[in-house]
């Protein structure tokens, strides 16, 4: 398994896997020209996991200048429980604080327990419905 900086090479694979993964939480700013667009803001700070040629995990992260924003963290479900996901998510947390963000917000819908219980694992804690974050963990 290796794990990568997000290339917008990586598009179509990505895409492919958040259909799988993570459909109801994409919209029109998850086009091509959308991630292109965060991933020149952010460069080096979204990761994918590899399995070979085969995109297995994604997390799109970046900063606006003080806070971290964490989305669309997933892993590919036949991939699961070998802490992909922890991977990911560490290093992508590793890098916002590089840049000297301490403050990090993850989107989790209110219904998924399961990614909530994950976050949280992770030293996230829960400030709203939808909201975890982290200052400095």
């Amino acid at each position: 398994m290796v794990i990568r900086p997000m290339k917008i090479e990586d598009y179509d694979d990505i895409f492919a896997m958040w259909q799988i993964t993570s459909k109801r939480a994409l919209d029109a700013s998850d086009s091509r020209e959308g991630i292109e667009r965060y991933l020149g803001r952010n460069p080096e700070m979204s990761m994918v996991a590899l399995d070979g040629e085969k995109v297995v995990g994604t997390v799109l992260a970046g900063h606006d200048g003080r806070i971290g924003f964490i989305h669309h963290m997933a892993v590919h479900p036949d991939y699961r429980r070998k802490h992909i996901g922890q991977s990911l998510a560490k290093e992508a947390c590793r890098r916002i604080r590089e840049a000297g963000i301490e403050k990090i917000q993850i989107y989790c819908y209110y219904d998924n327990l399961t990614g909530q219980e994950f976050w949280q694992s992770l030293g996230f804690e829960k400030t709203g419905n939808i909201l975890f974050e982290t200052n400095g963990r």
